[in-house]
């Protein structure tokens, strides 16, 4: 992507929405729009839609449903002022036949009257948590996107779709990682607590330094790696199934929302 990877510190949600829409903006979301939800999108034909409404309503670990869009209707209006699905991500992922074939600024040609759109919840959430709770996140420190893997979770399957889980890492010292599950398990609607601490070897992950996705990030002397039940999950269970067609966003290049963070949390 050639567009400018930078917004104005402190610009709104709607105006990140904008800046994408207009094609000034397609870099990482990740500490934009502070205080506010970033959600995952997945977007499916209709005859496709149904199987994956379960599949998440099965999965809500790693696919939190934060909407689910009217076939053919980009609109979002519960999630936020003049919200169209097609233009106001950084950068999309185009599937066909499980394959990925494009990687695109808008999906406005490749939209259809038969598609559903999925928005699903992102650990950005309880990463603002974190942060306030003067938990360092370590991917946010390197500048780089967080690295997730693939692991042996198997998912409950749904019709069409089956998997297994793909989560994501953070490093923290294990007082921290107390503090990180205490604060994390505030937020059910967005992964919550994480699924396992440690022992990499033990969910599958061979090797820490080469995620599946994401960027590698250090482990300091003393830390233990944390792992958080990640939104990629639906696209590696997608690419599985090998739908027709299905529009992902590209990592890292989340929806902002105008919903809040404070919202999802539990007191």
């Amino acid at each position: 992507m050639s567009a400018p990877s930078f917004v104005p510190a402190g610009a709104s949600p709607h105006a990140i929405r904008l800046a994408c829409r207009s094609g000034a903006f397609a870099g990482l979301t990740s500490g934009l729009a502070a205080g506010y939800v970033q959600g995952n999108i997945v977007i499916l034909p209709r005859d496709w839609a149904d199987d994956f409404l379960r599949f998440c309503q099965r999965n809500p670990k790693p696919c939190p449903l934060i909407a689910v869009g009217d076939p053919g209707d980009p609109a979002f209006g519960e999630l936020g002022l003049d919200l169209d699905i097609r233009t106001d991500l950084p950068a999309y992922r185009v599937y066909e036949h499980g394959k990925l074939v494009a990687e695109v600024s808008d999906i406005i040609a490749h939209w259809r009257k038969d598609f559903v759109a999925f928005v699903i919840g992102c650990s950005y959430s309880f990463e603002e948590a974190l942060g306030a709770a003067g938990l360092g996140i370590r991917h946010v420190e390197c500048g780089s996107i967080v690295p997730m893997y693939r692991t042996n979770l198997a998912c409950r399957p749904a019709g069409r779709l089956s998997g297994q889980m793909v989560v994501s890492m953070r490093p923290f010292t294990p007082a921290d990682a107390i503090r990180a599950i205490e604060i994390t398990s505030r937020f059910a609607a967005v992964h919550g607590a994480p699924v396992h601490l440690g022992a990499p070897e033990a969910i599958g992950i061979a090797d820490l330094s080469a995620p599946a996705f994401g960027d590698p990030v250090p482990l300091r002397p003393g830390e233990i790696p944390v792992f958080w039940a990640c939104g990629y999950t639906p696209q590696t269970v997608i690419e599985q199934a090998a739908p027709p067609l299905a529009i992902t966003h590209a990592p890292g290049r989340l929806l902002v929302t105008d919903l809040l963070n404070a919202r999802l949390g539990a007191a």
